[in-house]
């Protein structure tokens, strides 16, 4: 320092010992008062400015921001590099000459080096979820070869007399290197904790390298908790809310417990981050009818269809062997030798499930297994109805079902699937016994042929509330089941059927003047569209009309049912209603070629394919009985 010369040069042989003492107390007492002298926000504004910069250029680190002179090139020479690791080491040799070397240019030096391992973590690891990760190893050999190595440079060039004279080991270097590296890994955790609800939306085998980073984190209650914290944070912010549909809040659940029961075996950190998702699930009206749905649905089909939870029908394939329900839930087992005690942090009300499975997960949301069987025995039945051949699937699920609630439970279940296969060896045979196909198939062209007709049988005590709404049906499908029932009573003579008309499926070919339609359709629709038959009081020279206070009254149906018919067959283009008539009425549309809605891209063919995809549901419509359904019949009792 300038100030020091004279003292150096005039004063310092005057002195005892040459004045080295007095010179290093008045070294001293002058650097205090220069530092004193600086505004101390600006000292450490310019020194973050320049650690970052010195850093950026010589770590690869953000450099478009801290260094932008060098970011115009990918790969900066290493001469380049090598000349500012220099630049840094004089700089701050200067500076510690002057003393803004010591504890407050320290301080600042930790601060950006802990803002620049952020920077460095974020912009290289973000969204490289791949497996099997390398992204840790990486991380501990940048830390140990390049962190590590520039942050010894600066500090060597910050130690005073004092510091210096206490020789460093290697085995602190050592020490350090190591703690760089753990702070490294957090912020690798932090970072995979901030996207892991990402991770879970896109899950599949290719992003398991991200959980593999997060083990390497989870290895202290305090990372544990803030893994648990951010991730319910975002789910509930994100997830649990009224537009997310049940289908796909079960979705991401389902990845959910793959993700965490890869990350914690043991089940902790699931069941923390679980319980608000299980409790929202429970309070939606559609989540059991979507669970069992999903069990029951193909698990080839590719994509989810409508409120179809294909992912659970893939997972009950995966099942090989299921334990009992009866004992999933028992806190102490005292004949299992591999018991061991509850993780340290785990919850007052933390009980680990034998059946860490998915299926056992989402089975377990509802309060008791009697809400779940019963839903299922509902979907289970309206699967069957609807079925005509191979059983395998429903077989398949309601076995394993029965390993896990047992056979008791599910002996419901049992029966209505042995109706179906007795339905299919006593139609075979009163097929035979009454020639029920004497006339020949069913063809088009063909009014006088027979239609080809069979029947399910059913153990009424045995299955769900089912449609039982009647009304006239056609004379040719009445007689058939006349000749059913003589044959059927033949053969189980203490029997008797009772017929349940709503619940049939029928497949109607209609020859119209320019076009025949075939569509598989429910009875009543098909009981309306033949009341449009010519009778002898129509005219044969137009179209047939009816009104819908006559389709009332001459089929006896309800009539909701008479205008879900007309809407069906309306979105078919079968029947147009006529404008400016009271009753409404329908009349029959035998050619399209003046017909409006028919031509491509005018505003009736669009509202008449919006009618069409509409009644396609419609037309589906269940067989079972809904609880609300089931309610209002037994209110009509007290009316």
């Amino acid at each position: 320092m300038v100030y020091l010369y004279p003292v150096k040069t005039g004063m310092m042989h005057f002195l005892p010992q040459g004045g080295k003492v007095e010179l290093k107390r008045f070294e001293r007492d002058v650097r205090g008062i220069f530092i004193h002298t600086l505004p101390s926000e600006k000292v450490e504004k310019n020194l973050a400015s320049f650690f970052r910069h010195q850093a950026s250029v010589v770590l690869d680190v953000d450099r478009e921001r801290y260094a932008p002179k060098f970011a115009e090139t990918e790969d900066v020479d290493p001469r380049v590099v090598a000349r500012e690791r220099e630049k840094t080491r004089t700089w701050m040799s200067a500076l510690q000459g002057v003393g803004l070397g010591g504890s407050q240019a320290q301080r600042v030096f930790a601060e950006v080096m802990s803002e620049i391992l952020t920077i460095y973590v974020k912009t290289t690891f973000a969204r490289q979820w791949y497996a099997p990760s390398q992204n840790g190893q990486y991380l501990h050999t940048w830390v140990e070869d390049e962190f590590s190595v520039f942050i010894a440079d600066v500090l060597d060039c910050m130690e005073d007399e004092q510091s210096s004279k206490t020789k460093r080991q290697p085995s602190d270097a050592h020490a350090d290197v190591e703690r760089w590296q753990e702070m490294g890994i957090n912020r690798l955790g932090a970072l995979r904790s901030d996207e892991l609800f990402d991770i879970v939306v896109e899950w599949d085998d290719d992003v398991r390298g991200a959980i593999e980073d997060l083990k390497l984190y989870v290895k202290t209650p305090s990372s544990r908790t803030y893994l648990t914290n951010t991730f319910s944070s975002v789910i509930n912010h994100r997830l649990l809310q009224p537009g997310a549909s049940t289908k796909e809040i079960l979705q991401v659940y389902i990845s959910i417990i793959k993700a965490f029961t890869m990350l914690d075996p043991k089940g902790v950190l699931l069941d923390r981050v679980a319980r608000p998702i299980r409790r929202y699930l429970r309070e939606r009206d559609d989540t059991i009818s979507i669970v069992v749905g999903g069990l029951l649905a193909d698990p080839e089909e590719s994509t989810n269809a409508g409120d179809t939870l294909v992912e659970l029908a893939v997972e009950m394939a995966k099942q090989n062997s299921l334990m009992s329900g009866e004992d999933t839930d028992l806190e102490l087992d005292y004949d299992d030798m591999e018991w061991i005690p509850d993780p340290v942090d785990a919850g007052p009300e933390y009980k680990k499930s034998k059946n860490s499975d998915v299926i056992g997960s989402l089975i377990s949301l509802f309060e008791s297994k009697d809400v779940f069987v019963k839903e299922f025995q509902n979907i289970f039945g309206e699967r069957l109805l609807k079925k005509e051949h191979e059983l395998d699937r429903e077989i398949r699920v309601l076995e394993l079902l029965k390993l896990r609630f047992g056979e008791a439970a599910l002996q419901a279940c049992e029966v209505m699937l042995r109706d179906m296969e007795d339905s299919r060896r006593i139609e075979s045979s009163i097929h035979k016994d009454q020639e029920l196909h004497s006339h020949g198939d069913n063809t088009a062209g063909s009014p006088e042929m027979a239609p080809n007709f069979r029947a399910r049988i059913l153990s009424h005590l045995f299955w769900p509330s089912l449609h039982s709404e009647t009304f006239h049906i056609p004379p040719s499908i009445t007689e058939l089941q006349h000749r059913y029932e003589t044959g059927f009573e033949t053969m189980k003579q203490s029997r008797k059927l009772t017929w349940l008309p709503a619940l049939g499926q029928v497949t109607v070919t209609l020859n119209l003047s320019d076009r025949p339609i075939t569509e598989e359709v429910q009875t009543w629709q098909a009981s309306v569209i033949h009341a449009f038959q010519h009778t002898e009081h129509d005219d044969l020279s137009h179209p047939v009309t009816r009104t819908i206070p006559e389709l009332v009254e001459k089929l006896e149906m309800t009539e909701p049912l008479v205008l879900n018919a007309l809407t069906f067959w309306t979105g078919k283009l079968v029947l147009k209603p006529l404008p400016s008539t009271n009753p409404q009425s329908y009349t029959v549309l035998e050619t399209l070629s003046h017909e409006p809605a028919a031509e491509p891209g005018t505003t009736s063919a669009a509202i008449a394919a919006a009618a069409a995809a509409s009644t396609a549901t419609a037309a589906a419509a269940p067989a079972v009985l809904s609880e609300h359904e089931v309610a209002q019949e037994k209110m009509e009792v007290y009316k």
